[in-house]
């Protein structure tokens, strides 16, 4: 990994945050969203997940620069749901293939475990794209297993997008 530690996400990270996902917003299919979000949709985000324990997470490198970051939040909003989280990890562009992807992914069970998570979901875009297969082979690499695929589910840049459902259990009571 190029030089860059994991550490818990700050309010001023987000002007960061909020750059390298309005890049995968505007360039690719791998979020369903068509517009980036505005910082104060990304400072609401951040503060729904610390109200309700889950990590967000970012990878600082030299001078503090965000290289990516990651977080979990509720699967659904119905309340049987709440030990179920999907994962989010985004990296900066150039930034990939280094290890960052790994290293944040890793942080992140952890953390949310210790943040009584049970499982995991990973919903990623099934597209023939550099990124969509990437994110396919890091969570099969981290223990997660293809639990289902939706078709046709999205439609973004004059294309119908499939998504694979992967699945981790954390082994919280």
């Amino acid at each position: 990994m190029q030089s860059a530690h994991i550490r818990a996400a700050r309010p001023a990270d987000l002007p960061a945050v909020a750059a390298i996902y309005a890049h995968y917003v505007a360039r690719t299919v791998v979020t369903f969203d068509e517009e980036p979000l505005d910082a104060a949709a990304w400072r609401r985000k951040y503060d729904d997940l610390a109200a309700r324990g889950l990590p967000f997470l970012v990878a600082a490198g030299p001078g503090d620069e965000i290289a990516g970051y990651a977080y979990a939040a509720p699967w659904r909003p119905k309340p049987a749901y709440r030990h179920t989280v999907e994962d989010t990890v985004y990296l900066a562009p150039g930034r990939t293939g280094q290890g960052l992807g790994g290293a944040l992914l890793a942080a992140l069970l952890l953390r949310s475990a210790g943040a009584g998570v049970r499982q995991m979901i990973a919903v990623i875009s099934d597209v023939d794209e550099e990124v969509g297969p990437a994110s396919i082979a890091l969570h099969a690499r981290h223990g997660f297993k293809e639990t289902g695929r939706l078709t046709a589910v999205g439609r973004k840049h004059g294309q119908w997008i499939d998504t694979v459902l992967m699945q981790r259990s954390l082994g919280v009571g």
